[in-house]
């Protein structure tokens, strides 16, 4: 099949099918002897691994591991797993991490219904935020 008809079957477009031909997740087809490529039907399999791969947030390098390995020693399951095992300990601390800002925002928030606007320190740019000095001084860190 033709990159056009692939892309719509894919979901994708033409220019996403040759970028991923460039990045190395999507081998380059057979050329017809027109020059057009010419896809089977396992591109397609692939482009719907790798959109998948990518909705479970793996990166394209990560993904080309995966097809390294499939490819090198057959089903890339524990490879899988160890990634996936990574990838969701990272979205746990980021999670953390968020949850962390949110209370501290919430507080902040919290602070202002209590200040006046008149009382405000002429030096500082706004005292719902308190800006304390690092104790090395203005110098970033």
């Amino acid at each position: 099949m033709r990159i056009g008809e692939l892309a719509a079957k894919a979901g994708l477009t033409a220019k996403a099918i040759r970028f991923y031909e460039h990045a190395g997740v999507l081998p380059e087809p057979e050329r017809q002897p027109s020059g057009y490529r010419d896809y089977d039907d396992s591109a397609l399999a692939r482009l719907r691994f790798v959109k998948a791969a990518q909705a479970a947030g793996l990166t394209l390098a990560e993904i080309r591991q995966v097809i390294a390995v499939r490819d090198l020693s057959g089903p890339p399951c524990r490879h899988v797993t160890d990634l996936l095992d990574t990838h969701a300990a990272d979205l746990d601390r980021r999670i953390a991490e968020l949850s962390a800002l949110r209370e501290e925002v919430r507080r902040l928030r919290d602070r202002a219904n209590g200040l006046d606007p008149d009382h405000c320190d002429d030096m500082a740019v706004c005292h719902v935020i308190p800006a304390e000095l690092p104790a090395a001084g203005l110098e970033p860190g």
